[in-house]
């Protein structure tokens, strides 16, 4: 068995002796490792964005008054024999008020809670906004806007107007953005809102807002609790839902079944109420990772057609190297050593290749007037995707240079010096 420098040194002749096919094989992992990085990068950057959207609007849990149907029928009667069966069919809903009974108090239990970041009382009227001769349906979500503001950073949403304009101003909503888009309305504009009791109010637009979701800001607008509450003539204690911020979110789950069981109320969970988002969010984490390896892998077996040809194309120096004395293990070590060599240079080149490649996404501005503080691409520089990039070379490199070491560790060099 030769040392460990006299192999280093037949390494580097052989990769030096045909630097075309060194460069070749190492771009295979250059580019196979930046463009996981930046895709991984691009990808799961999109994916957070997402989700910090949906998180930034959506409470980790809702408790409201549900409607429900009694699976008991107070006009359903049962007979045996040959008495008459009564059935009703189809049975409404009982007429129960929308409010939480005792919400304020309710309120102020969860916000003593050491798993609770913050909670906040809503009361949620639906309206229709006069436009012209037609009518658009909507709601109106009379909030404590500070502790609203603590919880979904309402401020960094806004894009004319103040919060503070609507806290001063009676009367005063935030309305979304598509819907003031809809109606060509501004700050400082009034609007016309028709109550379902049919009472007519006109409101002050102190401030216009986007989450960038439609479904919220072609619909809805945020006042303060009292002023919701005046509307629907209502007294300070009528609240309609309750949103709470946990310290941590993965309570969610368990946190909100206590809070059903205990007080009656429906309590959502923010992965129940955002299912559908969070099953797009995985099915492209799968496309992303899925087409990453791929690529990856097809930088192996360009190793692996590299180090084949190589082998072939040192049959005689093979031969030589036996004759004087190396043995099959030597052998096997140089040629691993040449895959090996490769995946680091081409690894090491491919992360900065991702990083290059990632700063450059990152610097394409990109602002979009329905996402305020949104500038540029979304890029994630997860640390772990350098390090999987580059664990994978090296793996990818002593797998695809590991049977042609195998196949030339076994050359007869009797037969090669024949031709």
């Amino acid at each position: 068995m030769k040392s460990l420098g006299v192999i280093a040194q037949i390494v580097k002749t052989h990769l030096l002796s045909r630097k075309r096919q060194t460069v070749v094989a190492s771009l295979g992992v250059t580019f196979g490792i930046g463009l996981y990085i930046a895709m991984a990068g691009f990808m799961n950057g999109s994916n957070k964005l997402t989700e910090d959207l949906m998180l930034s609007g959506t409470p980790h849990i809702h408790i409201y008054n549900d409607v429900r149907v009694d699976t008991q029928q107070v006009a359903q009667r049962v007979f045996t024999g040959k008495e008459q069966l009564v059935v009703v069919h189809n049975p409404k809903p009982q007429d129960k008020p929308k409010n939480i009974k005792d919400g304020m108090q309710i309120l102020s239990f969860i916000k003593n809670d050491k798993r609770v970041y913050g909670a906040s009382p809503r009361v949620t009227s639906q309206v229709l906004y006069n436009y012209g001769v037609s009518e658009l349906p909507g709601t109106i979500l009379g909030v404590d806007l500070l502790e609203e503001n603590k919880l979904f950073a309402l401020r960094d949403k806004i894009t004319e107007g103040t919060l503070e304009k609507v806290l001063a101003t009676d009367n005063g909503i935030m309305m979304g953005g598509g819907l003031a888009d809809k109606m060509n309305v501004h700050v400082n504009d009034h609007v016309t809102v028709t109550l379902t009791s049919g009472t007519k109010i006109t409101l002050t637009v102190c401030a216009i807002f986007r989450l960038g979701f439609a479904f919220v800001d072609n619909v809805q607008s945020y006042a303060t609790v009292n002023t919701v509450q005046k509307l629907l003539h209502k007294d300070k204690l009528y609240i309609t839902d309750i949103n709470i911020k946990l310290n941590n979110l993965n309570d969610a789950k368990e946190y909100s079944k206590e809070l059903q069981a205990q007080f009656g109320y429906t309590a959502d969970d923010w992965e129940t109420t955002n299912a559908s988002v969070l099953v797009g969010i995985v099915l492209r984490n799968i496309i992303t990772y899925t087409v990453s390896v791929a690529m990856l892998i097809v930088a192996g077996f360009g190793i692996y057609n590299i180090m084949t040809m190589m082998m072939y194309e040192k049959m005689k120096d093979i031969a030589i190297l036996k004759a004087i004395g190396f043995d099959a293990y030597d052998i096997r070590r140089i040629f691993l050593g040449e895959a090996l060599a490769l995946g680091v240079i081409g690894g090491c080149v491919g992360l900065l290749m991702g990083l290059l490649l990632s700063l450059l996404l990152y610097s394409i501005p990109y602002k979009n007037e329905y996402l305020p503080g949104m500038e540029h691409l979304p890029m994630d520089f997860s640390m772990w995707y350098y390090i999987v990039g580059i664990v994978f070379a090296l793996a990818s490199s002593a797998t695809a240079g590991w049977f042609p070491a195998r196949k030339a560790a076994h050359v007869d060099p009797v037969i090669i010096i024949r031709g």
